[in-house]
């Protein structure tokens, strides 16, 4: 496992090529990332599939949050990278983009014989999604080109409510340049557990975070994690709940 480092979770080209150096059979990538928002840029990720090449690992990557990622930032798909699609196994979605995350539907994207292994796997995990959904995200799928840019859009929109308010509050946080979550730094208050810090904004605040720890293999108590894919009013609701921790 490698670790991208906070509060810009980029990685070190040296120390990541010392992993690739003890020859995983492949590697994960989240991107657009989940909890932290990151986005790899064209060049990042050229090194990353520069390096599966030269030590002939495969590359599985989480990209969800694809089309939920703000300007100036863009997504690349792995797959697209020179001679990345024979190696690559994308894991994506349909929860996200509209917003039916209940309905557990996604996909895989691969080259064929990728694909036939991972049949067999699905076959035994989960057979098939219900069929009722599987018509029901056939109007999504038919929606224009222009949906997904007015997606990015309103979740920009509802990161800068947010981002606002914690701005108020000076804490620090990492700018999500992708999906719908901020990753905000808690080291301030003293708490040596995120969870018991977790439970008491919960308790005395009025806003439920998601304690980072549970993102991290490491032993991690400085972050907790906050969703802004809720409608305005909720977001103003809940800025005006975190400018109490200005106290």
């Amino acid at each position: 496992m490698y670790r991208c480092t906070p509060p810009d979770f980029a990685f070190d080209p040296d120390e990541l090529r010392r992993a690739f150096a003890k020859k995983p059979r492949a590697i994960v990538i989240c991107n657009p990332s989940n909890p932290c928002g990151k986005v790899f840029t064209a060049a990042e990720l050229g090194e990353i599939a520069a390096l599966a090449e030269e030590f002939d690992a495969f590359v599985i990557t989480d990209e969800v949050y694809e089309h939920i990622v703000f300007p100036p930032h863009r997504h690349t798909y792995f797959s697209t990278l020179p001679g990345m699609a024979a190696r690559t196994l994308m894991c994506s979605a349909l929860s996200k983009t509209f917003a039916i995350t209940g309905w557990r539907l996604g996909y895989l994207h691969g080259a064929p014989e990728i694909i036939a292994q991972a049949r067999k796997v699905h076959d035994f995990l989960t057979v098939g999604a219900a069929a009722p959904l599987q018509h029901a995200v056939v109007a999504g799928l038919k929606l224009p080109v222009s949906y997904y840019a007015e997606l990015a859009q309103e979740y920009a929109g509802r990161r800068d409510i947010l981002l606002g308010y914690l701005d108020r509050t000076g804490l620090a946080y990492t700018r999500p340049q992708g999906s719908y979550f901020v990753m905000v730094d808690i080291s301030p208050f003293g708490y040596a557990s995120d969870v018991e810090f977790s439970h008491w904004m919960t308790r005395e605040i009025g806003v439920a975070p998601v304690p980072g720890s549970s993102f991290f293999a490491e032993p991690e108590n400085r972050y907790v994690r906050l969703n802004f894919a809720k409608r305005p009013e909720t977001l103003h609701a809940a800025g005006e709940r975190l400018l109490k921790l200005r106290r």
